[in-house]
Protein backbone atom coordinates (compact mmCIF):
# COMPACT_ATOMS: atom_id res chain seq x y z
CA UNK A 1 0.00 0.00 0.00
CA UNK A 2 2.63 2.53 1.03
CA UNK A 3 4.51 1.43 -2.20
CA UNK A 4 1.36 2.46 -4.76
CA UNK A 5 1.10 5.93 -2.69
CA UNK A 6 4.61 6.80 -3.15
CA UNK A 7 4.65 6.17 -6.72
CA UNK A 8 1.08 7.83 -7.58
CA UNK A 9 3.22 10.52 -6.00
CA UNK A 10 6.46 10.40 -8.12
CA UNK A 11 4.01 9.92 -11.23
CA UNK A 12 2.18 12.69 -10.43
CA UNK A 13 5.35 14.57 -9.72
CA UNK A 14 6.88 13.58 -13.01
CA UNK A 15 3.80 14.65 -14.98
CA UNK A 16 3.99 18.42 -13.53
CA UNK A 17 7.61 18.56 -14.38
CA UNK A 18 7.42 17.09 -17.70
CA UNK A 19 4.21 19.54 -18.59
CA UNK A 20 6.26 22.85 -16.89
CA UNK A 21 9.59 21.99 -19.12
CA UNK A 22 7.92 21.33 -22.15
CA UNK A 23 10.68 23.45 -23.98
CA UNK A 24 12.68 20.40 -23.50
CA UNK A 25 14.36 22.01 -20.53
CA UNK A 26 14.05 23.58 -17.31
CA UNK A 27 15.07 27.29 -16.55
CA UNK A 28 18.21 25.90 -14.68
CA UNK A 29 19.61 24.61 -17.79
CA UNK A 30 18.47 26.87 -20.03
CA UNK A 31 21.53 27.56 -21.83
CA UNK A 32 21.51 23.86 -23.45
CA UNK A 33 19.29 24.23 -26.83
CA UNK A 34 17.63 20.98 -27.15
CA UNK A 35 17.09 19.65 -30.84
CA UNK A 36 13.85 20.75 -32.53
CA UNK A 37 10.98 18.28 -33.14
CA UNK A 38 8.49 17.61 -35.79
CA UNK A 39 5.53 19.22 -36.65
CA UNK A 40 2.01 18.83 -35.42
CA UNK A 41 -0.88 20.36 -36.79
CA UNK A 42 -4.47 20.07 -36.24
CA UNK A 43 -6.99 21.73 -38.04
CA UNK A 44 -10.46 23.19 -36.89
CA UNK A 45 -12.69 25.46 -38.63
CA UNK A 46 -15.15 28.37 -37.88
CA UNK A 47 -18.16 27.28 -36.04
CA UNK A 48 -21.25 30.48 -36.12
CA UNK A 49 -21.17 32.23 -33.04
CA UNK A 50 -25.14 32.68 -32.51
CA UNK A 51 -26.79 36.02 -33.79
CA UNK A 52 -24.40 38.46 -35.56
CA UNK A 53 -24.70 41.71 -38.02
CA UNK A 54 -24.63 41.03 -41.26
CA UNK A 55 -21.30 42.96 -41.54
CA UNK A 56 -19.62 41.13 -38.47
CA UNK A 57 -17.96 38.37 -39.00
CA UNK A 58 -18.24 34.92 -37.47
CA UNK A 59 -16.17 33.99 -34.38
CA UNK A 60 -14.39 30.51 -34.89
CA UNK A 61 -15.00 28.87 -31.41
CA UNK A 62 -11.15 28.97 -31.19
CA UNK A 63 -11.46 32.92 -30.93
CA UNK A 64 -13.83 32.65 -28.22
CA UNK A 65 -11.69 33.63 -25.21
CA UNK A 66 -10.51 36.65 -23.16
CA UNK A 67 -7.07 37.29 -21.51
CA UNK A 68 -4.96 39.39 -19.81
CA UNK A 69 -2.17 41.08 -21.35
CA UNK A 70 1.28 41.69 -20.40
CA UNK A 71 0.65 45.48 -18.56
CA UNK A 72 -2.87 44.47 -17.06
CA UNK A 73 -5.29 44.86 -20.51
CA UNK A 74 -7.52 42.88 -21.88
CA UNK A 75 -7.31 41.30 -24.88
CA UNK A 76 -10.77 39.45 -26.68
CA UNK A 77 -10.31 36.92 -28.98
CA UNK A 78 -13.02 37.46 -30.97
CA UNK A 79 -11.54 40.87 -32.07
CA UNK A 80 -9.19 38.27 -34.18
CA UNK A 81 -12.50 37.45 -36.43
CA UNK A 82 -12.54 38.05 -39.94
CA UNK A 83 -8.60 38.56 -40.39
CA UNK A 84 -5.77 36.30 -40.57
CA UNK A 85 -3.52 36.27 -37.24
CA UNK A 86 -0.79 34.56 -35.75
CA UNK A 87 -1.02 33.23 -32.05
CA UNK A 88 3.10 32.30 -31.01
CA UNK A 89 2.63 30.48 -27.63
CA UNK A 90 6.08 31.09 -25.63
CA UNK A 91 7.96 31.14 -21.91
CA UNK A 92 10.07 33.47 -21.34
CA UNK A 93 12.87 30.87 -20.09
CA UNK A 94 12.46 28.79 -22.84
CA UNK A 95 15.84 28.66 -25.16
CA UNK A 96 13.57 28.17 -28.46
CA UNK A 97 11.67 30.91 -27.79
CA UNK A 98 14.58 33.19 -27.19
CA UNK A 99 16.26 32.07 -30.50
CA UNK A 100 13.58 32.74 -32.58
CA UNK A 101 11.89 35.63 -31.29
CA UNK A 102 13.95 38.07 -33.57
CA UNK A 103 12.49 36.34 -36.63
CA UNK A 104 9.02 36.50 -34.86
CA UNK A 105 9.51 40.06 -34.38
CA UNK A 106 10.66 40.49 -38.13
CA UNK A 107 7.47 38.47 -39.47
CA UNK A 108 5.24 40.31 -37.70
CA UNK A 109 7.10 43.84 -38.58
CA UNK A 110 6.77 42.59 -42.31
CA UNK A 111 3.16 41.48 -42.78
CA UNK A 112 -0.13 42.55 -42.72
CA UNK A 113 -1.19 39.17 -40.58
CA UNK A 114 -1.49 40.33 -37.02
CA UNK A 115 0.56 38.85 -34.46
CA UNK A 116 -0.75 37.81 -30.49
CA UNK A 117 2.14 36.22 -28.29
CA UNK A 118 0.66 33.99 -25.72
CA UNK A 119 3.14 33.62 -22.69
CA UNK A 120 2.59 31.25 -20.08
CA UNK A 121 4.91 29.29 -17.42
CA UNK A 122 6.38 32.38 -15.55
CA UNK A 123 5.34 35.47 -13.94
CA UNK A 124 3.96 38.82 -15.80
CA UNK A 125 7.02 40.34 -14.67
CA UNK A 126 9.00 37.59 -15.99
CA UNK A 127 7.40 38.46 -19.12
CA UNK A 128 7.85 42.10 -19.72
CA UNK A 129 11.13 41.47 -19.28
CA UNK A 130 11.61 38.84 -22.21
CA UNK A 131 9.34 41.27 -24.40
CA UNK A 132 11.57 44.21 -23.78
CA UNK A 133 14.87 42.15 -24.04
CA UNK A 134 13.92 40.10 -27.27
CA UNK A 135 12.47 43.11 -29.22
CA UNK A 136 8.95 41.54 -29.56
CA UNK A 137 6.91 44.55 -28.33
CA UNK A 138 5.74 45.38 -31.49
CA UNK A 139 1.92 43.37 -30.89
CA UNK A 140 0.36 42.87 -28.03
CA UNK A 141 1.23 39.36 -25.56
CA UNK A 142 -1.40 37.66 -23.30
CA UNK A 143 -0.01 37.05 -19.93
CA UNK A 144 -1.76 33.68 -19.55
CA UNK A 145 0.15 32.92 -16.36
CA UNK A 146 -2.20 29.83 -15.26
CA UNK A 147 -2.20 28.79 -19.46
CA UNK A 148 -5.70 28.99 -20.40
CA UNK A 149 -5.01 30.23 -23.86
CA UNK A 150 -2.63 27.26 -23.93
CA UNK A 151 -4.95 24.31 -23.07
CA UNK A 152 -7.68 26.55 -25.44
CA UNK A 153 -5.89 25.90 -28.43
CA UNK A 154 -4.41 22.17 -27.48
CA UNK A 155 -0.74 24.00 -26.78
CA UNK A 156 0.99 22.06 -24.06
CA UNK A 157 4.84 23.13 -24.96
CA UNK A 158 6.52 25.91 -26.43
CA UNK A 159 6.81 27.26 -28.93
CA UNK A 160 4.14 26.46 -30.60
CA UNK A 161 2.03 28.58 -33.11
CA UNK A 162 -1.87 28.53 -34.39
CA UNK A 163 -2.61 30.24 -37.75
CA UNK A 164 -6.28 31.63 -38.50
CA UNK A 165 -7.00 32.56 -41.39
CA UNK A 166 -9.66 35.26 -42.28
CA UNK A 167 -12.07 32.05 -42.85
CA UNK A 168 -11.55 31.58 -39.50
CA UNK A 169 -9.75 27.77 -40.19
CA UNK A 170 -7.47 27.15 -37.46
CA UNK A 171 -4.46 25.17 -37.67
CA UNK A 172 -2.15 24.58 -34.42
CA UNK A 173 1.79 23.78 -34.98
CA UNK A 174 3.62 22.41 -31.95
CA UNK A 175 6.51 22.57 -32.93
CA UNK A 176 9.80 25.29 -33.40
CA UNK A 177 9.54 26.59 -36.83
CA UNK A 178 12.45 28.31 -38.53
CA UNK A 179 11.96 31.99 -39.88
CA UNK A 180 11.62 31.01 -43.38
CA UNK A 181 8.93 28.08 -42.40
CA UNK A 182 7.34 30.71 -40.63
CA UNK A 183 7.09 33.63 -43.13
CA UNK A 184 5.62 30.53 -45.70
CA UNK A 185 2.87 29.62 -43.23
CA UNK A 186 2.34 33.41 -42.93
CA UNK A 187 2.23 34.11 -46.45
CA UNK A 188 -0.04 31.04 -46.95
CA UNK A 189 -2.54 33.18 -44.91
CA UNK A 190 -2.64 35.85 -47.10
Amino acid sequence: MIVRMWMKRALGAAAIVLVTTACGQSPDNAAQPGPTTGTTTTTATAAPSGTTAASDPVVPEKLRFSAKTVGGGTFEGASLAGKPAVLWFWAPWCPKCQREAPGIAAAAERSEVAFVGVAANDTEDEMRRFIDERGVGGFPHLADEQAEVWAHFGVAAQPAYAFISSAGEVEVVTAQLTEQELMAKVAGLT
